[in-house]
Parts: structure tokens; sequence; C-alpha cells
């Protein structure tokens, strides 16, 4: 299997809408955020609070364009070649999410390395490093939710449902704006949203507070969910193709 993931990370890296989309987007718009119409105290927070919504958003989007692929795939007889060999579904699936994971993390750094370098954002060691683990970890339900939408949707739609859900994510789950500004209703949904737990458990690190347990088992939850479709996804792709 660790052939099979050398493999979608060398494909995945060679993408330009990874670079563009999973890379160059969070970065720039954490430095505009960070940078226009923020002075005083009101800097420094927002140097901090916006640095891991931008690493999450950013993490999010690398993690469905791992999956945006897969279509492709199913359409040039490469999920069949799989399914011939010893590989059980599962161990495809997590192999494929295994590849997401791994391509999220220069996303999360260079976020941070920005933060650190052109903000001046300064932390302890314990705490950069939770944060990046956390975001890094983190990051698998998006990973498995892409593929899903790979395995059960013709290329075109794979993509405009990664789009989709990476947009409303950010937006019901607080990554561009704070909750906080939320109306009362909104703010509730937001904070069942796999989003917004996601990039909560960072943040608490990033203030010096503790992640809550409830946030992690919302996300915990959200992980067997994606997960689950994902092999149904690869299962059925297999079926009808």
């Amino acid at each position: 299997m660790l052939g099979y993931i050398r493999l979608e990370v060398t494909r995945i890296r060679r993408d330009p809408g990874y670079v563009i989309m999973g890379f160059a987007m969070p970065v720039t718009m954490y430095l505009i955020f960070t940078n226009l119409g923020v002075a005083g105290d009101d800097r420094v927070w927002a140097a901090l609070y916006v640095m891991v919504n931008m690493a999450a958003f950013g993490a999010i989007g690398s993690a469905f364009n791992n999956g945006s692929g897969i279509a492709e795939d199913r359409t040039a007889g490469w999920l069949r070649q799989l399914r011939i060999t010893p590989l059980a579904p599962v161990r495809v699936v997590a192999g494929k999410a295994a590849t997401g994971v791994l391509v999220v993390l220069p996303v999360i750094a260079g976020v941070c390395l920005s933060a650190a370098l052109l903000n001046g954002v300064r932390l302890e060691a314990w705490q950069w490093i939770s944060i990046v683990l956390l975001l890094w970890v983190g990051s698998l339900p998006f990973t498995l939710l892409g593929l899903a939408f790979g395995y059960l949707f013709s290329g075109q739609t794979a993509a405009v449902l990664n789009i989709a859900a990476n947009m409303t994510m950010a937006i019901v789950g607080g990554l561009w704006l704070p909750t906080e500004g939320f109306p009362s209703w909104l703010r509730a949904v937001a904070e069942w949203t796999p989003s917004f737990g996601y990039a909560d458990l960072s943040r608490k690190v990033a203030f010096g507070e503790v992640p809550e347990v409830g946030t992690a088992l919302t996300l915990t939850g959200w992980l067997v969910a994606f997960g689950l479709l994902a092999v149904y996804g690869y299962r059925r792709a297999g079926r009808v193709r």
C-alpha cells in the first residue's frame, strides 16, 4: 500500500489546482485579512485567530482536492484495476485518505510560517506542535468526504460539490468570520459543523485554553460518517463500472 500512497502523492503534487487553491490562496487570504484594516491589539489577535482559520481552510481545500481526481480514475479504468489487486476496499480508501493527510501538511506549514515570519506571531514550542498536529490529523474527515464525492459522482459534479462543500463549511463553520457575530440560531448550527470543531480545537490551543472533549467527539463522529460514506462510494463505483 505504501507504493500506492507514493503514486497518489506524486500525482497531486503535480496538480496546478493543488498549488494555487490549496496553498497560495489560503496564505494570500491570511495576509490580506490580517494586514488590511486591522491595527493595534486587534491586529495581534487577528494574526493568531486568522492563522488557525486560514490553515484549516487551506487544509480542507487540499483534502477535498485529493478526491477530485477519483471520477477521472473511474473513467480511465483505474478503479477497476485496483479492484483486481489484493488491496481490500477499506485499504484502498485508507491509502487514498493517507495521501490526503500527507498533502495538507505543506498548506498548514505555509500559513503558520507566514504568521511567524511576516506577522510576528509568537507561541510556545508545544503550542506550535499541537496546532500543526491537530490541523494535520483533523483533516482526515474532509479527505474522506472528498473521496466519497469522487467515488459517487462524475468528475464535473464531484468538483462542484467539493468547492461548494469547502465554501459552505468555511462560511458556516466560522473560518472566514467569527461565529460570535452570527445570529444565535446560526451559531448553534455552526458549532455542529465539522469545520468549526476542526478549527476550534487548534484555536483553543493557540490562545492557551484546553480543547473541549465534546468538540473532539463531534469531529470524531463526522470522521466515522464520512469514512463509511467513502467506503460505500468505493464499493458502489466498483459495481456500476
